[in-house]
């Protein structure tokens, strides 16, 4: 049976390892965008021994790329939606690695996530797709932003203040559970039953 979470940031271990798949969670503190570039930007930092623009323990990374406004020297979010998760499957050990405790995207991430998720006390959750207007009225201030320049609007990390963000829905867990492998299973299920007839 799913409950109803809310958690704040920096998220503890000990909280993240009692989500369950199916669960629903309203999320306020601090979240970071990180797309392709960036998970990249950020590997080949550390495989240098340079130091990291911001500390990621216990964070929350968006797979997202917002459109942004800016005026005077701030900037808004105007709408900031997911991006499809699987793209960053190579890089789930690593941010975990960093302290990561969540990572919100859209439609999913493989077995190697899984396995990260459970090592190092992480669950992937699930934001509504097409909703990116919706997602920015969670977005209270744009804190920071890094590679702006060197990257661009959409795979520059943000660094966002977000209050009340959700629902997301936790999509797999600490404990080895995913939603998109009982779909896989149920769908196969049916599949056999119309084949057989």
């Amino acid at each position: 049976m799913s409950r109803t979470v809310q958690l704040s940031t920096p998220l503890t271990e000990e909280a993240v390892r009692k989500l369950r798949v199916n669960d629903v969670v309203t999320l306020s503190g601090t979240v970071y965008t990180a797309r392709d570039m960036a998970h990249l930007k950020l590997r080949e930092l550390q495989e240098k021994g340079e130091k990291l623009p911001e500390n990621f323990g216990g964070s929350v990374v968006f797979h997202a790329g917002p459109v942004a406004r800016k005026t005077d020297q701030t900037y808004s979010i105007l709408a900031i939606g997911p991006t499809t998760s699987i793209r960053m499957e190579p890089h789930s050990d690593f941010v975990g690695g960093l302290g990561v405790k969540a990572i919100v995207g859209k439609g999913g991430l493989g077995d190697s996530s899984l396995q990260a998720f459970q090592k190092y006390g992480m669950v992937y959750l699930l934001a509504a797709p097409g909703c990116g207007v919706l997602h920015a009225e969670a977005v209270k201030e744009v804190k920071r932003v890094h590679w702006l320049e060197e990257m661009g609007m959409p795979e520059a990390i943000w660094v966002l203040e977000v209050s009340n963000w959700g629902p997301l829905i936790v999509g797999m867990d600490s404990q080895g559970n995913s939603i998109f492998h009982k779909i896989r299973e149920e769908g196969l299920k049916k599949l056999d039953m119309l084949v057989k007839g």
